[in-house]
């Protein structure tokens, strides 16, 4: 068992108050974005033995068997600590065949992995679950044509839109949803201005009650942030979904999502790989959006905690490369067994303080965590707080 330090994201729309506050530190005045504990080559937590990244490397042992034999010697999980002030960027994540598929065609064209151009960081999927610290907001999945048909006209813009949204109503499904979604992100010249359009109405119904003044608030969010982005009326074709806390959503590949403002607990395969759709300065490759994209319209799902037993709450997702459960610990309970054996693990406290036993015993305060080897089996934590334990999802 090893005290981990990882490593802090500085992106624009972070925080500036929330990961300082769980780490304990005094805020500096600047945005704090992700915290990152895990083995990622671009930024990985550190031990006193060194590098997270490096340790599995020479002890692949320390993953458990079958996750060494499924993904050779490297954490196949992240954790991550995600606080956002304002929204992100329009974003989807590849499967496994297509991010091995993509990143070794970057390769092969020489594309520099500093380049704004690429696209793929890594030949790593990109599955992820966000766990709610405090009341999240976030853009997750695309909603029926036809109901967002009809929330554009509650705008009363339907007749100024219909050059980019009519396929919503004569079409159906995925076809209409992807036609309208590359409509949007393609608007030049004149077309512009449809955004300034909607935006101008959804400010005059941002006070309504009922979905059309949720939707209208949405666009009037969006545009504070990126005023007059295309983007803005793709995201519009997406669900807002609010989580509460302890409440999450699985993001599985090829889902589009903003995360909107609120602060979580993100759980994902080992990658950095962000198919960027809108709302951000950065590179859009349309085409590789389209091959990655499901564009097919779901109903927002939460993923709520089941509990595994007293004080181990579980959140179940069909990933093979991660788990995540909630450790809720208290001087009423017994020592309770850590979840997750047989397969490396890190332990993040959020509240509290708590002991963590494995041979040796750690004490740890909030913000505090540890990284645990396979070969730890009976791990057992007291006290009084509440823990995040993520671990391979092969044991």
């Amino acid at each position: 068992m090893q005290l981990l330090n990882g490593t802090v994201q500085r992106y624009v729309w972070g925080t500036r108050d929330a990961i300082f506050e769980l780490l304990d530190c005094e805020p500096d005045g600047e945005p704090l974005a992700e915290y990152w504990l895990g083995a990622h080559a671009l930024s990985p937590a550190s031990t006193p033995q060194g590098g997270l990244d490096d340790l599995v490397k020479r002890h692949p042992q320390w993953l458990g068997q079958a996750t060494a034999d499924a993904y050779g010697p490297q954490l196949p999980f992240l954790l991550k600590v995600l606080s956002a002030r304002h929204a992100l960027s329009l974003q989807a994540h590849p499967n496994r065949e297509q991010a091995e598929a993509g990143f070794a065609r970057e390769n092969a064209a020489g594309i520099d992995l500093a380049s704004p151009e690429r696209v793929y960081t890594d030949d790593w999927p990109k599955p992820e679950i966000l766990i709610a610290l405090d009341t999240f907001e976030s853009l997750n999945g695309f909603r029926e044509p036809q109901a967002t048909a009809e929330l554009f006209a509650g705008l009363g813009v339907a007749d100024e839109l219909s050059s980019v949204i009519r396929p919503l109503t004569e079409r159906k499904g995925a076809a209409a949803l992807a036609q309208v979604f590359l409509d949007a992100l393609s608007l030049e010249g004149e077309r512009r201005h449809l955004v300034d359009v909607a935006a101008a109405a959804a400010m005059k119904h941002s006070n309504d009650e009922g979905p059309v003044g949720d939707f209208a608030r949405t666009a009037v969010e969006l545009d504070n942030v990126f005023p007059g982005d295309r983007g803005i009326l793709a995201a519009l074709l997406l669900n807002r979904v609010t989580l509460q806390p302890g409440e999450a959503f699985y993001v599985a590949p090829g889902q589009m999502h903003a995360h909107l403002r609120g602060t979580g607990i993100e759980v994902m395969a080992t990658s950095d790989n962000v198919i960027r759709g809108g709302l951000t300065p950065k590179h859009i490759d349309v085409h590789e959006l389209v091959s990655v994209v499901d564009f097919a319209p779901q109903q927002p799902q939460l993923t709520l905690p089941v509990e595994n037993r007293p004080g181990v709450d579980r959140y179940k997702t069909p990933c093979p490369e991660f788990d995540v459960w909630r450790v809720r610990i208290s001087p009423d309970l017994a020592t309770i067994r850590l979840p997750g054996s047989r397969s490396a693990r890190i332990a993040l406290v959020i509240s509290g303080q708590v002991t963590i036993t494995s041979g040796d015993s750690m004490p740890l305060r909030q913000g505090q965590s540890v990284f645990l080897s396979a070969e730890e089996l009976d791990a057992s934590i007291n006290g009084d707080g509440i823990v995040f334990v993520a671990a391979s999802g092969l044991r």
